[in-house]
């Protein structure tokens, strides 16, 4: 579904990466010297791969792989402390749909980071009620988690304090993509079972933490229905500048409506060739009706 308030994120092949953060600043200093200090290159095989790199008019790491001197890894990891950004060495637990994470010079991403634009625009402006965002949409398997999970990264990567809560209390997944194994999450806030030690930093990505859903609950729509929810919101509202909500189909429950309205704002995610334009319709008008401001919309055309 494209439309002036839509981006078009479309889903490339992914990479594997690990869980491990490694930055640095760059001062200007160029590949071979990084790679040097870093440990991860010897004087002698820099000297060698400046060598081809003269004779054959190539850049240092296209030299360096030509070679076999050095990995693709070695390359990302000198980009990233060349270009301020956090590197994610090859190997990770997290899941290799973290796109944002791992192809940061990606087509996906690119459409992730002017999607991101848009929403500052309209959305997000550091006030307190301007500062939550559910990912929603009508059926499943449009893939909400995805984009939620993506979008939460490049935010990050902005430099906004970014939060992540999973409120898919019924088919949670934020804690399988983040490789955070079975931990309280939103559901154990919520009934009183955990505190704000819930809420968990990602070390390999700066600026971003999530709330996973927690323990599935036999109630998740009177959890997301109670007072306790906006106080959260509120509360984490004072220490994050940006609070991405993944939810659950709005056609298996009522959950999305009510995460919507409490967060104010809504980003449609549909799926080309799957999602249904009639049930999209009245997932739309559905949330009109309850307040709700609709910032966009997301055709997934993966």
């Amino acid at each position: 579904m494209t439309t002036q308030n839509s981006q078009i994120v479309r889903s490339v092949p992914l990479i594997k990466a690990s869980s491990n953060v490694v930055t640095g600043s760059g001062h200007g200093r160029n590949m071979g010297a990084i790679l040097i200090d870093s440990g991860r290159l010897s004087t002698g095989n820099a000297e060698q791969i400046m060598v081809f790199q003269r004779e054959n008019g190539v850049r240092f790491g296209e030299a360096g792989r030509a070679l076999g001197l050095l990995t693709d890894d070695d390359v990302r990891f000198a980009l990233s402390v060349q270009f301020h950004y956090s590197y994610i060495p090859s190997g990770s637990s997290l899941s290799h749909e973290l796109v944002a994470a791992y192809q940061p010079d990606s087509l996906a991403v690119e459409h992730l980071r002017m999607l991101r634009s848009q929403l500052m625009l309209r959305w997000f402006n550091n006030s307190m009620e301007r500062k939550g965002l559910s990912v929603v949409s009508a059926g499943s398997g449009d893939g909400r988690s995805y984009i939620a999970a993506n979008l939460a990264i490049v935010f990050s990567q902005l430099g906004e304090r970014t939060l992540l809560i999973d409120a898919d209390m019924r088919a949670p997944s934020q804690h399988r993509l983040f490789s955070l194994g079975k931990r309280a999450g939103l559901s154990d806030v919520l009934a009183g079972r955990a505190g704000s030690e819930a809420v968990v930093g990602i070390g390999a990505l700066p600026n971003l933490s999530v709330l996973t859903a927690g323990a599935i609950p036999p109630n998740p729509q009177e959890l997301l229905g109670r007072q306790s929810f906006s106080k959260l919101l509120l509360a984490l509202g004072e220490d994050f500048d940006v609070i991405i909500m993944d939810t659950p189909p709005a056609s298996a429950c009522a959950d999305a409506h009510t995460v919507a309205v409490r967060t104010g704002a809504a980003l449609i995610v549909a799926r080309q060739d799957r999602s249904s334009m009639s049930q999209l319709a009245q997932f739309t008008h559905s949330l009109r009706e309850f307040g709700v401001t609709l910032v966009g919309s997301v055709l997934n055309d993966a």
